[in-house]
C-alpha cells in the first residue's frame, strides 16, 4: 500500500472515531470531549494530511523529475560526445603516424632503388667489351675507325652520350689541340698529360684516350649519359 493510501486510511479512521464520539456525547446529553487518545490521533492525522502533496506540489515534483531526467540525458550526451571526440583524435593521431611511416618507407624504398640503378649504371658503364690494349697500334686513325673502337669499349646504352661529348669536344680527332689552352685529344684534357693515367701511348693511340675519357666520365659523373646531361647544362664537363 502506498504512502498516500495509508495516510488516507488513517484520516478516514480518525474521522470515523471522532464522529462516533460526537454522536455518543449528544445521545448522553453531554458535550463530547476528546480523550487523550483521540487528541493524539487528531494531531497525527493533521501531520499526515500536511504531508500529502497537493496538486501544485505534485506538479513541482513531476517537473523536478523531468529536469533530472533531462540533466542526466544531457550529461550522457556530453559523455558520449567527449568519448567520440577522444576516439576521433586518437584515430587521427594513429593515421598521421601511419602516413608518416608510409612516407618514410616509400622514401627509403625510392632511395634504395635509385642507388641500385646508379650502381647498375656504373657497373654497366665500366664493363667495356674491349680494353684499349687489345687494339693493334696504327700509324694513324680516321674518325670512323676511332668511333668503331669506342663502340667496342663503351657500353651500348652509354655510347650515344659518349659520342655526343666527343663530337662537341674534338669531332673525333684524337690529335685535336687547343692552341690557346693546350687542351688535347678526343676529350680536350687539360693538361694533356692527364691521359697518361690510362697509358703511356696516349698521344698516338686513340684507344688509350677513349679509356681515359670513359673512366673520367664514370668517376666524375657516374656515367657518360650523366656527363652529357651536365655538358648540356654547362657546355663543359
Amino acid at each position: 500500500m502506498s504512502r498516500i493510501s495509508v495516510r488516507g486510511f488513517a484520516v478516514a479512521s480518525a474521522t470515523a472515531v471522532t464522529t462516533v464520539g460526537a454522536v455518543v456525547g449528544v445521545a448522553s446529553g453531554s458535550t463530547a470531549q476528546p480523550s487523550n487518545n483521540e487528541a493524539e490521533a487528531t494531531a497525527s492525522d493533521a501531520t499526515l494530511l500536511a504531508d500529502i502533496p497537493t496538486g501544485q506540489q505534485a506538479q513541482v515534483q513531476t517537473a523536478s523529475l523531468t529536469q533530472q531526467a533531462e540533466t542526466q540525458a544531457i550529461a550522457a550526451d556530453n559523455a558520449a560526445q567527449k568519448s567520440a571526440e577522444e576516439a576521433a583524435r586518437k584515430q587521427a593521431a594513429e593515421d598521421a603516424v601511419a602516413k608518416q611511416q608510409a612516407a618514410a618507407d616509400a622514401k627509403a624504398k625510392a632511395e634504395k632503388e635509385a642507388k641500385a640503378r646508379a650502381e647498375a649504371k656504373k657497373v654497366a658503364s665500366r664493363s667495356a667489351t674491349r680494353d684499349a690494349s687489345s687494339f693493334a697500334t696504327q700509324a694513324s686513325y680516321s674518325a670512323s675507325q676511332i668511333q668503331a673502337m669506342a663502340r667496342q669499349m663503351v657500353p651500348a646504352g652509354q655510347f650515344q652520350c659518349f659520342s655526343n661529348i666527343v663530337d662537341h669536344e674534338s669531332s673525333w680527332n684524337y690529335q685535336a689541340t687547343n692552341a690557346s689552352s693546350g687542351a688535347f685529344g678526343l676529350f680536350q684534357a687539360l693538361p694533356a698529360s692527364k691521359y697518361s693515367s690510362a697509358g703511356a701511348d696516349w698521344q698516338t693511340n686513340p684507344a688509350t684516350q677513349i679509356k681515359w675519357g670513359l673512366n673520367y666520365m664514370d668517376s666524375r659523373y657516374g656515367s657518360p649519359c650523366e656527363a652529357w646531361t651536365f655538358w648540356q647544362a654547362n657546355h663543359w664537363y
